[in-house]
């Protein structure tokens, strides 16, 4: 029976393994034909499109990992019930619960080499990847508006209670981590102005917070009530407002390059480390933060779904020949992963719209496909 184990594993790892460097070959070249109206801008050259495609490929891999599992234990599987290996399996012995077991073993095995990807080599690779081509065509990163980029920012009293709030807003993030343009508008605890704030760069020191170069800062007086009519008879006294200019200015503030970084990758292609700091930023600044917590759990979910598509392959082994070829088998494999992939898509803008819960958002779709792929297995097996 051991050696029935090795064999499955060994006949399903290499057809995944195929599947999947088949699938990242047709998704660079269509990265790669994206890319193609781009060179020649700024020397964006044909040579760094490649090492940009180059760098996307690991989070195709982590991406793509659960349908290649979903066709490459559809094919091996079908294979050997073609070849009437599979019959002579289960004469030896091997008997659902142990072929699934053995199938478990190999999906754990993508699991883990899923969760690598995902966590440690894509997340890097994108951020390089998204840098690397701005610095080739000299484009900004991360305008979400025509006046740039707004984060909201909270200052804290020596006792934990928000002091102040302010709102920057920064028209170019570099591909260095540097800033151009900021514009940090700041309110106090009734949410009154109390100064806007300009400076034309700024860089990112750590430990210290960001050295902004030639600050104006415009400092506005304390208005209220009270001291509303006075200000209006005595312009020009302490109700003034009051400009001051610095060459640099070091600025203390909770954001750092790596909360800009997350506007430049799309939150589902971020680590769960990161998104659970930036969903930290958002939650201490009073911000909505259900787009990264279904991003979060969905990339603590997705790996796991290598396991629900192998378990939905199983059933194909049990159908004979004459129920349909291997092509057609693999056609139906593609198709499922197809409408997996829709469906996971769209579960998660419904939850935004709805306001689900992440958890159920980011789990419900595999927790579906995997009733249906035990209900199937159950059927083919008592028929």
């Amino acid at each position: 029976m051991r050696t029935l184990r090795h064999y499955l594993w060994r006949e399903i790892a290499s057809a995944t393994l195929f599947v999947l460097l088949s699938l990242i070959g047709i998704f660079a070249l269509f990265d790669l034909i994206n890319q193609l109206g781009d060179v020649g801008r700024s020397g964006y050259q044909f040579v760094q499109a490649l090492i940009f495609v180059a760098l996307l490929a690991p989070a195709h891999t982590y991406e793509l990992m659960p349908i290649a599992a979903l066709i490459g234990t559809i094919y091996a599987l079908s294979k050997l019930a073609a070849n009437s290996e599979f019959t002579i399996m289960r004469v030896s012995g091997m008997t659902t619960r142990r072929l699934a077991d053995a199938v478990l073993w190999v999906s754990l095995g993508l699991v883990a080499l899923a969760y690598v990807f995902g966590e440690i080599i894509a997340p890097p690779a994108e951020d390089l990847a998204q840098r690397f081509r701005s610095r080739a065509i000299g484009a900004a990163i991360g305008q979400e508006f025509r006046s740039g980029v707004w984060v909201r920012d909270l200052t804290h009293a020596a006792d934990g209670r928000p002091d102040r709030t302010r709102f920057v807003n920064v028209a170019k993030v570099n591909p260095d981590g540097s800033v151009d343009n900021w514009r940090i508008f700041e309110f106090d605890p009734e949410l009154r102005l109390r100064s806007i704030s300009t400076a034309v760069s700024g860089s990112y020191e750590k430990g210290r917070g960001w050295l902004l170069a030639d600050v104006v800062d415009t400092e506005l007086p304390p208005v209220d009530a009270k001291t509303d009519t006075a200000a209006s008879a005595a312009p020009g006294t302490q109700f003034s407002t009051r400009v001051v200019r610095e060459p640099f200015r070091l600025w203390q503030s909770e954001l750092t390059p790596a909360i800009f970084g997350v506007l430049m990758v799309q939150p589902e292609r971020l680590s769960a480390y990161s998104l659970y700091h930036y969903i930290n930023h958002l939650t201490e600044n009073h911000q909505r933060t259900d787009r990264y917590e279904i991003a979060l759990w969905k990339k603590l979910f997705y790996p796991l779904v290598c396991v629900v598509m192998m378990a939905l392959a199983l059933p194909f082994a049990y159908l004979h020949v004459r129920a349909g070829t291997v092509s057609l088998k693999i056609f139906t494999g593609i198709m499922i992963g197809v409408l997996f992939y829709a469906m996971n898509k769209l579960f998660s803008h419904l939850g935004l719209i709805n306001t689900w819960p992440p958890v159920v958002v980011a789990g419900l779709p595999a927790f579906v496909v995997l009733i249906i792929a035990l209900g199937t297995l159950y059927w083919v097996e008592r028929r």
